[in-house]
């Protein structure tokens, strides 16, 4: 019976998606014929579904995408690039590293690749071609950095994560051999990524001044300017205070995840009305489609992710994942190996989103059976599907980019390919190094 309705499940859903159906519709439909298979009432599918879209935590996510969207019209993230711009200075490769510093400052605002993309692409992309960097590797650099926008707090994949993960148990098995496991909470995963979220940023600044120098790259200006630093630390404070009342006030626990999506987007109106005086209400209006359009496709993946992954737990195919994992190898090092590539692979043509709700439930039993905290698995999971933004087929990060440059995905893809390589193994470091992780949200009393 349990091979029969993995053969259902995966078999139904891998055809759906070859045939060209979007993976919210391969995902529903492929638990449906399950769900029927099993002889089970359709209303419980969507029982299911509804209680997935109805949990407290989920609030942080459609706040969180409206204080981006309103942070970007109201000139916060271009005043944000402008203080990056000012540290770079003549440096090699200063623009490119603004970027990167730019996305570090725009993701711990927006929590989402594509958005840290977009906003930073539109301000840095022609910067960057007008001072003299090819066009295909300003929007390599530009996608790659984007990728911050979902590993450093708050991040949308890890409250998706978070709430993925909460209703799963260590297997008994494990707690007996390795101890008791700490639960997992959207704010300790917020901490547990912020150290990771620099070494990444780290990884991305090496490759960059190494290609810089190779292609003969200068900085932004003739000298470093700390008039020039000043002045635009000045006209942005108001900007770099968003990230600090918003990580801040969660670190501290003044309020929660979700709390903290509301206070940014107070925070962002009234400095976009009464501070900077750019926010309008056409801006407003078109930040809420964006909010809306953007809310409403993750929801769409949510609400049949989510009874998918049901069906995986209930029929125990995790356990036989796992099992079959471990049967080839004890060693937590290549487990790890096996766990990252095959992350890899599975970013380069799912949705993140849509990847995390339904591989968490299939990969935490693993990560439990070798004694893998679930904080420390969930930041390495989420870092490696972060390179899925800048990797062909899918690739989100290299549209938006292409968009802008108005060049070929080809050729963006290949100039990205070193960034890619030096995210991964950074990647392998946070994943051999639980101490990245796990060593902050103990400092802090977690």
């Amino acid at each position: 019976m349990e091979n029969e309705i993995v053969t259902i499940l995966f078999g139904s859903f891998l055809l759906l998606l070859l045939i060209g159906a979007p993976i919210t519709v391969a995902l529903g439909v492929a638990s449906l014929i399950s769900f029927l298979y099993l002889d089970e009432n359709p209303i419980k599918f969507v029982q299911i579904a509804f209680t997935s879209v109805g949990s407290f935590p989920l609030m942080a996510l459609p706040a969180f995408i409206l204080a981006g969207a309103l942070m970007e019209a109201a000139g916060i993230s271009k005043r944000l690039i402008n203080i990056a711009e000012s540290l770079a200075g003549p440096f090699t490769g200063g623009m490119g590293a603004a970027t990167v510093v730019g996305c570090l400052f725009f993701g711990a605002i927006s929590g989402s690749g594509p958005a840290t993309t977009a906003a930073v692409g539109m301000l840095m992309i022609p910067a960057m071609i007008t001072r003299g960097y090819e066009r295909g590797y300003a929007s390599a650099v530009t996608a790659s950095a984007g990728g911050l926008g979902i590993v450093i707090p708050p991040s949308i994949p890890l409250v998706i994560f978070g709430i993925s993960a909460l209703g799963l148990v260590p297997p008994p098995d494990a707690v007996e051999k390795f101890g008791t496991f700490q639960s997992v909470s959207i704010p300790v995963l917020f901490i547990a990524g912020f150290i990771p979220a620099f070494v990444i940023a780290g990884s991305l600044l090496i490759m960059n001044y190494i290609l810089s120098r190779k292609h003969g790259y200068t900085g932004m200006t003739e000298g470093w300017s700390p008039r020039n630093i000043l002045c635009e630390l000045y006209r942005g404070f108001w900007s770099l205070m968003a990230p600090v009342v918003i990580l801040g006030g969660i670190y501290t626990g003044w309020f929660t995840p979700t709390e903290a999506a509301i206070v940014a987007i107070f925070y962002t109106l009234f400095v976009g009305t009464f501070i900077y005086r750019e926010l309008t209400f056409d801006s407003i209006n078109r930040s809420l489609e964006t909010t809306t359009w953007l809310t409403g496709r993750v929801l769409l993946i949510l609400f049949t992710a989510t009874v998918f992954g049901r069906l995986l737990v209930e029929n125990q195919i995790p356990a036989m994942i796992a099992n079959g994992m471990l049967s080839l190898t004890d060693n937590l090092y290549l487990i790890w190996a096996l766990i990252i590539f095959f992350l890899l692979f599975v970013g380069m043509f799912m949705e993140t989103l849509a990847a995390i709700l339904i591989l968490a439930p299939v990969m935490l039993p693993v990560a439990y059976s070798m004694g893998i905290d679930p904080i420390h698995f969930g930041v390495v999971m989420i870092c490696t599907l972060g390179i899925g933004f800048q990797t062909p087929p899918l690739g989100e990060n290299l549209f938006i980019a292409s968009g802008i440059s108005n060049i070929s995905i080809e050729t963006i893809s290949l100039r990205a390919l070193p960034f890619a390589v030096i995210n991964t193994i950074a990647i392998f470091i946070i994943a051999f190094v639980p101490e990245l992780s796990l060593w902050l949200p103990r400092v802090m009393g977690y």
